[in-house]
This record gives C-alpha cells, sequence and structure tokens, in this order.
C-alpha cells in the first residue's frame, strides 16, 4: 500500500502532548454528520466487507464446535527446553527438510489478484500477533467503543510506543478511529483466555448507540490519565494519547484510502497484582494467559515457551562454542 501525508481534515496534533504539538481537526463537515444516519450505513458496511473476505470457512460453525474436544482447563503455562538443546554453530534447522521443499513466488500485485488475498495471506502468516482491545470515549463524552485489533504492536519503550492499524481511511472511519483522532485517548487493553468470547463479542455490528460493554458483559475501571475506561478483566492495559496518524493508499485502486496506522504513547500501565513480579518489570505469563490472533477465524492460546539466552561472540568463542572457520567475511556466505 502506498504511503500518504493525511489530509489536514483529517487529523491534529495535540496540543497537551509533550511530543507533538496540535493535532488537526476533522473538517466541521465530518464532525456535524449526523451519527445516527451514519452508524447504519456503517454497519451494514461492516456486514458487507465480513461476507466479501469470507473469514469464516464453516457453513454451519456450531456443528463444527460440537465436534471439536472441549477447552482443556487442566492445561496451564509451563516451560520446556529448546527444539535441539545440543545445536551447534554452523549446523543449520533442526529439521533439514524445510529446506528441500519448494516455494511459490506471489506477486501481491499481480495483475487479477484481489487485495483481500493478501489481507488472508499476511494474517495467517504474520502469526502470532497480539490483539489490542481498545477502549475509547467519544469527545463530548456521550459514547463509548471497545473493539479488537490484532494490527497491534509495540515499537519502543522510552518512550513507549505502541502501533494501531486501522481498515479503511479516515472518510470511513469506525468509531474507536473517530474517538481516538478526536480526543487523541485511548486504552489498550491486551485480551486473555478468560474472556476471550467477551472480547469477540465486541467485534459484533451492534445499531448505533448501543454498548459493546453491556453486550460483552465486560467490567470498565478507573483510569488516571485519559477519559475513556479500561477493561477490569484484562491483566495489562495501558492507557495512551494519540501521537500521529499515516494514512494509506490502495495500489490496486489509486485514490482510495485503504488503512490508518496510529501511533500512540503509553502514559499509564495497569497490572493485575498477582501477575507482576517485585521490581514491576515482568508479567507472569500464566497469569496473563495471551490469546493470540493466527490466520481467518483462528486464535492460539499460548500455553508452553522455552528460554534461550542471546548469544555473545568472545564468551561463544572463549568456551570454545563457535570454531574460528566459522568466522567468515559475509560476502563468502552470500
Amino acid at each position: 500500500m502506498l504511503l500518504t501525508q493525511p489530509s489536514p481534515s483529517s487529523v491534529r496534533l495535540l496540543s497537551r502532548h509533550p511530543l507533538l504539538g496540535q493535532l488537526r481537526t476533522w473538517s466541521v463537515a465530518r464532525r456535524r454528520m449526523s451519527a445516527v444516519d451514519s452508524k447504519p450505513q456503517e454497519a451494514q458496511e461492516k456486514h458487507d466487507a465480513e461476507s466479501a473476505i469470507k473469514r469464516n470457512p464453516h457453513g454451519d460453525f456450531s456443528k463444527v464446535q460440537a465436534s471439536r474436544p472441549d477447552w482443556d482447563e487442566s492445561r496451564h503455562w509451563h516451560y520446556t527446553k529448546t527444539r535441539n538443546p545440543h545445536w551447534t554453530y554452523g549446523s543449520g534447522a533442526t529439521d533439514k527438510s524445510g529446506s528441500s521443499k519448494p516455494h511459490v513466488s506471489i506477486d501481491p500485485y499481480a495483475e487479477g489478484r484481489q487485495p483481500v488475498l493478501n489481507y488472508k495471506l499476511l494474517i495467517s502468516g504474520i502469526v502470532p500477533r497480539p490483539i489490542g482491545f481498545l477502549s475509547t470515549r467519544s469527545k463530548d463524552g456521550s459514547s463509548t467503543n471497545l473493539a479488537p485489533f490484532s494490527y497491534t504492536q509495540v515499537f519502543n519503550h522510552d518512550p513507549p510506543i505502541f502501533g494501531v492499524g486501522f481498515s479503511g481511511g479516515f472518510d470511513n472511519a469506525k468509531d474507536t478511529l473517530k474517538n481516538l483522532t478526536e480526543t487523541g485517548e485511548c486504552v489498550i487493553n491486551i485480551i486473555s483466555d478468560h474472556f476471550i468470547e467477551a472480547a469477540n463479542a465486541c467485534a459484533i455490528d451492534l445499531p448505533y448507540g448501543q454498548s459493546e460493554w453491556a453486550v460483552s458483559g465486560l467490567t470498565p475501571a478507573e483510569t488516571k490519565v485519559v477519559a475513556a475506561s479500561r477493561v477490569k478483566e484484562a491483566v495489562f492495559s495501558v492507557e495512551g494519547k494519540l501521537m500521529s496518524t499515516q494514512e494509506f493508499e490502495s495500489r490496486a485502486t489509486p485514490g482510495k484510502k485503504t488503512g490508518v496506522l496510529a501511533l500512540i504513547e503509553g502514559v499509564h500501565f495497569w497490572v493485575r497484582e498477582d501477575a507482576i513480579n517485585e521490581d514491576r518489570s515482568l508479567i507472569d505469563p500464566g497469569v496473563l494467559s495471551p490469546v493470540c490472533r493466527l490466520g481467518g477465524i483462528t486464535y492460539a492460546r499460548v500455553l508452553d515457551g522455552f528460554e534461550i539466552p542471546r548469544p555473545v561472540l568472545r564468551k561463544e568463542q572463549k568456551e570454545g562454542k563457535i570454531p574460528d572457520d566459522l568466522l567468515k567475511p559475509k560476502i563468502e556466505t552470500q
């Protein structure tokens, strides 16, 4: 997708934000647009988009669900060894079969290839992805929104910077993006398996004026810096202030705006007491029990992990773990 600068009517820089100054306001026409008139259209567009994507490959999912084993409550987070604890430098992949498998070359802009195919390919290949559960409040405080976004990632720690991707441009922005750009505030909650069904319910195309909080049954909790509520059930939540936005333009359909990236500064953290270590620097993955997004409508639990120290050349050489003949100029091995 082609990077384009946001139009002056798209965003405003926050005057109160220490990093970036004043966020440009939405156009007067957009601010005056009747939310009552636009919401049914937005819901229909969301329904149409789902139909076009065909994310759910099943005809009757209830039958598929019934055929599968129950959720195993007995399984808990634990550590294992690495795949091959005896791996040595220069020995390559543990499973050598991968290097002999053929690959398929894909041009994302090939004639006749629909952008939705790239979407489905990317969300199934860039995995696992964390799910940002964004809580926002409208500028006048009369409306709230709660929605999951799997285009979410942390990019920096000083200051704490997060990126959230939104489908569609500013012209057809949904409630979360509207609220975020108009107020410059949000809360990013991380989804855990103990409330995954409730979080998923917040993706439903509700009629205008109806609350995701009520439909999901989740609990709004107090915040320190922003007006939006955090999700009390979330083990980890981040209060955030909008830094900037970047709108993207389609290569397949020039002129069509297809997405927006929002960069958000984390200004306050909330961690459940039983999940954080003594110096408040590490969250217990067993308590967090994060849910990650895969392709289609597939999600995954995080149940086991392994630790692998980062190597230091001088130490590895001193211990005789890396032979000198493996230390070659890059040009010889490229």
